[in-house]
C-alpha cells in the first residue's frame, strides 16, 4: 500500500510517494518544486502526478500556515489550498491537510540518531510530551502529546506570538521593529527574514552603514545567505554578532515552547536556518537562551534538545500521517 505526501513551505514544496512498511514508511520516490513560482499547490501536484500511476490510498500536506479544516490560506505564499480540489487532482478519496510543523512533529520520533545532532542530553530516561520549533521562511512550532500509550501530535501558530525581549539590546531591536510592523511576533526575529532584520538592526548599534554587498542582496533576493556565509568563516563580525543573537533568541523561544508544553519528552530544533548554522548552535549560544528561565532552569536542563539535520522530517511525517489514516 502506498501513500502520497507533501511538505509545502514559503520557498520549497516536496512530494513523495511512500510505500508503508511494517516499520513505518519507505521512501519511494521525491521531487522538489519551488513554491514561489507556482499559483496554487494544485499547479504542483497536478505536474508530479503527471505521467505516473501512484496507486495511493491516502495523501497527506504538510503546509506552512494554519488549518482548521479541509480549506486553508496559507501564511507566506497567496495560496489557498483545498482538499476537495486536491482529491479531484490526484484521483485519491482521503486527503488530509496539516500545519508544516504538525507534519514534522509526526516525523521526528521516526529519525535516526545520525539525523539528530544533540543539543543537551536531558534526562536519560525522558518521557512525556514534545515540541518541535523550525526557523526557516517562517517560525513553527507544534506540540506532541503523550498519554502512555501513543503520541498525537498537534499544530499551534505561536511563532506569531509576541516577541518578549529580555535585556536592553532587545528592548531597542522591538522597538525598531514596531515601528516597522506594528506588531512584531517572534517569527519577525527568528526566520530568514529576522535574520536579516537582527543584521540590520546589530549595524545601526553599532553606527554602521548597510554595506554594498547586503543592499545588493536584498534588492535582488535573499541576503540571510551572505550573512550565514560571512558570520560562519569569521570575515564580518557583525554577521557571526548576528548568527550569534539569533541562536541565543532562538534558545530563548523554544524553551517558552518548551515550558508551556512540558515538554519532558524532548525539544526538536527543525527548519531550514538550524542545519546551516550547526557550529553557532552548538557553540552555546542557544542553550544559554534555553536555561535563562529563571526557577525553571532545572526543568530545562532534564529535557533532551535536539536539532533535526535531515530537512526531509516534515515529509516524512505527512506519510507516517497518511499511513496512519489507512493502516
Amino acid at each position: 500500500m502506498r501513500v502520497l505526501a507533501g511538505d509545502i513551505g514559503g520557498t520549497k514544496t516536496r512530494l513523495g510517494v511512500f510505500e508503508i512498511v511494517e516499520s513505518g514508511v519507505r521512501t519511494v520516490e521525491v521531487q522538489v518544486f519551488s513554491s514561489e513560482k507556482a499559483e496554487g499547490l494544485e499547479e504542483i501536484v497536478a505536474d508530479f502526478m503527471t505521467g505516473r500511476t501512484n496507486g495511493c490510498s491516502a495523501a497527506c500536506f504538510g503546509i506552512a500556515g494554519p488549518v482548521t479544516g479541509r480549506r486553508m490560506r496559507t501564511t507566506n505564499l497567496p495560496w489557498v489550498v483545498d482538499a476537495e480540489n486536491l482529491e479531484r487532482v490526484t484521483g485519491i478519496s482521503k486527503v488530509i491537510l496539516l500545519n508544516d510543523l504538525e507534519a514534522t512533529a509526526w516525523g521526528v520520533s521516526r529519525l535516526e540518531e545520525d539525523q539528530l545532532l544533540v543539543l543537551n542530553p536531558g534526562r536519560a530516561d525522558a518521557r512525556g510530551n514534545g515540541a518541535v520549533i523550525a526557523a526557516g521562511t517562517g517560525l513553527g512550532e507544534a506540540g506532541i502529546h503523550r498519554n502512555g500509550r501513543s503520541m498525537r501530535p498537534f499544530a499551534c501558530e505561536g511563532g506569531h506570538a509576541s516577541f518578549s525581549p529580555t535585556d536592553e539590546l532587545g528592548d531597542g531591536l522591538l522597538r525598531v521593529l514596531r515601528r516597522r510592523y506594528g506588531h512584531v511576533s517572534w517569527e519577525r526575529v527568528l526566520s530568514g527574514p529576522g535574520l536579516a532584520s537582527l543584521y540590520r538592526y546589530l549595524l545601526s548599534v553599532e553606527g554602521l552603514e548597510a554595506p554594498d554587498w547586503f543592499l545588493s542582496a536584498e534588492r535582488t533576493g535573499d541576503p540571510t545567505p551572505k550573512i550565514t556565509a560571512a558570520g560562519l568563516d569569521g570575515t564580518c563580525a557583525v554577521c557571526a554578532r548576528t548568527l550569534e543573537l539569533f541562536a541565543r533568541l532562538y534558545g530563548e523561544e523554544a524553551a517558552n515552547l518548551a515550558l508551556k508544553m512540558m515538554a519532558t519528552g524532548g525539544v526538536w530544533v527543525g527548519g531550514g536556518i538550524a542545519p546551516r548554522i550547526v557550529p553557532v548552535l552548538a557553540g552555546g549560544s542557544f542553550m544559554q537562551g534555553f536555561l535563562a528561565k529563571g526557577r525553571m532552569k532545572p526543568l530545562l536542563e532534564s529535557m533532551p534538545v535536539k536539532i533535526v539535520l535531515d530537512d526531509r522530517a516534515a515529509l516524512l511525517g505527512a506519510a507516517s500521517c497518511a499511513a496512519a489514516v489507512v493502516s
